[in-house]
């Protein structure tokens, strides 16, 4: 077995602790609101309140990294977010680390995801730093995602100044929504290229039956769940090197994944 030293980015920051006592403030490198603390309160039902500390993923934070940023939203499809993360939370063989990965959201308040996993977003649209990767999923109802004008803002503002913006399955339809990629190419969920066409005519929908990731420009999508990986790994590989996308698909076991059924074990 390889002894590799991999740096972990926790999808939950869970540093919690009732009542009113103090945690320690750490320092943070990352840009950050003047009025905001490391700490975030939380009051459940019976009035007792829940100190959260921030400061332990902000800590980690390095300007001179590039940043790759993954939006949160209530009922957002737990691999479409956990595959980008997953990816590029990787170091290189050797441990150096290549990214910043954090979650966003419109608030500092758990969030919860189609599975019933909670989450809790690193940033909230006021203070996120800039994004040099910014990652769209989506729910399987985006209804009131794709109304919140909030979170279209903030794509828009992102997208003004990330390299690349990537959507996975429905998320398209917030890419959509705040038109920033009008007249390019974009692949969605299986199934939802018509409807995606027909709400967003000025985007060139591709066949999701026989297409799973798109690159155009800056924009790449993906039909999302665990083809959010193809994304990730693709982006990957242009942001660093096909070396790099090697190890991480071995530490990822893709292969097993591609090969299963020559790897099962004969039950006979």
């Amino acid at each position: 077995m390889k002894k590799i030293a991999i740096l972990l980015v926790p999808l939950l920051i869970a540093a919690f602790g009732c009542g009113s006592r103090e945690l320690p403030q750490s320092g943070n490198d990352a840009p950050a609101s003047p009025t905001l603390s490391t700490e975030a309160g939380l009051q459940s039902s019976e009035g007792e309140s829940c100190v959260i500390n921030l400061g332990a993923q902000r800590t980690t934070f390095d300007v001179n990294l590039p940043t790759i940023g993954v939006i949160l939203f209530d009922d957002v499809l737990m691999t479409e977010v956990t595959a980008p993360i997953d990816v590029f939370s990787k170091p290189r063989e050797d441990g150096t680390q290549l990214f910043n990965v954090v979650t966003v959201a419109e608030t500092l308040q758990p969030v919860a995801t189609e599975s019933g996993l909670r989450m809790l977003p690193d940033y909230t649209f006021a203070d996120c730093p800039k994004l040099t990767v910014l990652v769209v999923p989506s729910a399987y109802d985006m209804t009131e995602t794709i109304r919140n004008q909030q979170i279209v803002r903030f794509i828009k503002k992102q997208n003004v100044n990330s390299e690349f913006t990537m959507s996975n399955c429905a998320g398209s339809q917030l890419i959509g929504e705040s038109g920033i990629a009008d007249g390019r190419k974009i692949v969605t969920y299986i199934g939802g290229g018509k409807d995606l066409q027909e709400k967003y005519p000025a985007l060139k929908v591709q066949d999701d039956q026989e297409i799973s990731f798109v690159e155009d420009g800056k924009f790449l999508s993906s039909n999302g769940n665990l083809a959010s990986y193809i994304s990730a790994l693709e982006l990957l590989e242009k942001m660093s090197d096909d070396k790099h996308r090697l190890f991480v698909e071995s530490y990822l076991y893709i292969e097993r994944l591609t090969d299963w059924d020559k790897l099962q074990s004969d039950s006979k």
